[in-house]
């Protein structure tokens, strides 16, 4: 996040007509300017955060206003854990009377923005409260694994089509709460999703080339794996079988 080298912007998910911006951290807004086809924000309809840490939530504020025209429209959900807006917010008391509705996020319950549903995951083990998402486009499933530390229930709720994970670390480090490389193949051997989108690298991930890593796990699992890049692009209506 710091030095930039990867986009640290989130991740824009367009289902059926309905656009939700998820984890809108550092040059959120700029990103979406520079994007080809450009990313109008006030096209959103909602914004989730999966935790409050600034790399998934530093440009919170600039999206809600974004995707209310600046304040001068009320519209759009923005789905948070409770500590995002209560102990020392992450979002701004003024920004939280621009959308329609702030829905504080639970583990294990559904939530909709018009045909879009996603459902929440037990509460991850970070230092804030902290979910991963489950949902359905086109009849694929999709689970996104936010920053964690390994448990044994992971590998359980993210039985996906199609599974992104957060992979911080290239080995496990005691002491930080984030999955390491091998914490990773090992949810992707249990859960056996039909691809693996590996992504949120740090450096220690970057210096070992995460295309190399993901292809190494793909010969070894059997199972699709691929290393996110900035700008890509994946199409939920394809036919994984």
């Amino acid at each position: 996040m710091i030095n930039q080298l990867r986009s640290s912007a989130g991740l824009w998910l367009d289902c059926a007509g309905t656009k939700v911006l998820i984890d809108p951290g550092p040059g959120s807004i700029v990103r979406c300017a520079k994007s080809r086809p450009k990313l109008d924000p006030r096209q959103l309809d909602a914004i989730i955060l999966t935790h409050r840490h600034l790399d998934h939530a530093n440009d919170i504020n600039v999206m809600i206003e974004a995707m209310t025209g600046g304040g001068f429209k009320k519209k759009g959900k923005v789905f948070c854990p409770e500590d995002a807006v209560n102990d020392d917010p992450i979002i701004l008391k003024h920004a939280l009377a621009l959308p329609e509705e702030i829905c504080l996020i639970q583990e294990k319950r559904q939530y909709r923005v018009n045909d879009f549903v996603f459902t929440t995951s037990m509460r991850h083990v970070h230092p804030c409260q902290t979910f991963g998402l489950k949902f359905s486009v086109n009849n694929t499933s999709v689970g996104l694994i936010s920053d964690t530390a390994y448990f044994d229930k992971l590998a359980e709720f993210y039985k996906t089509d199609i599974l992104i994970i957060a992979v911080v670390l290239l080995e496990k480090r005691p002491g930080i709460s984030h999955l390491c490389l091998d914490e990773a193949a090992e949810i992707i051997k249990e859960a056996s999703p039909k691809k693996a989108i590996l992504t949120h690298f740090g450096m220690s991930m970057l210096q070992a080339k995460p295309q190399i890593k993901a292809a190494q796990l793909s010969d070894k699992l059997g199972i699709e794996v691929v290393a996110a890049t900035d700008g890509m692009q994946v199409d939920l209506g394809i036919n994984l079988a």
